[in-house]
């Protein structure tokens, strides 16, 4: 069986954090059909699959701007203050950046200890 040179490679993200895999069409800071937007960093990026609309899309996540991991955007996996951080990196580096992203840092860990307290609180 001949396999066919002309179909499109199947370009695949994935967070190395959360293990988040979705198809990307793009990777940049210029998304295709759009006029005026310009990203901040590169992304990598799919069509909105929940619209008609070209324009419309999803950014899925990037690379850490210090270690290189590809993380997505979800804030249990990465920051963005400037550039893209993984949250290991900023972990690592707290020191580094501002009190109120460390603020948020803390506001965060104490939701999800809650969170995951309560999701562990047998029911009788």
């Amino acid at each position: 069986m001949e396999s066919s040179t002309n179909a499109p490679m199947k370009r695949v993200f994935e967070c190395k954090l959360c293990r988040l895999t979705a198809p990307y069409s793009y990777y940049g800071q210029k998304p295709p059909n759009t006029h005026s937007i310009v990203l901040l960093e590169d992304c990598y990026i799919m069509k909105d699959p929940f619209t008609p609309t070209k324009d419309k899309f999803l950014i899925l996540g990037s690379q850490c701007s210090l270690c290189k991991t590809l993380v997505c955007i979800d804030p249990e996996c990465s920051l963005f203050y400037s550039k893209r951080f993984c949250l290991p990196c900023v972990n690592e580096n707290i020191k580094e950046f501002p009190w109120e992203i460390r603020q948020d840092l803390d506001k965060r860990k104490a939701q999800a200890k809650s969170q995951h307290h309560k999701g562990t609180e047998s029911k009788t």
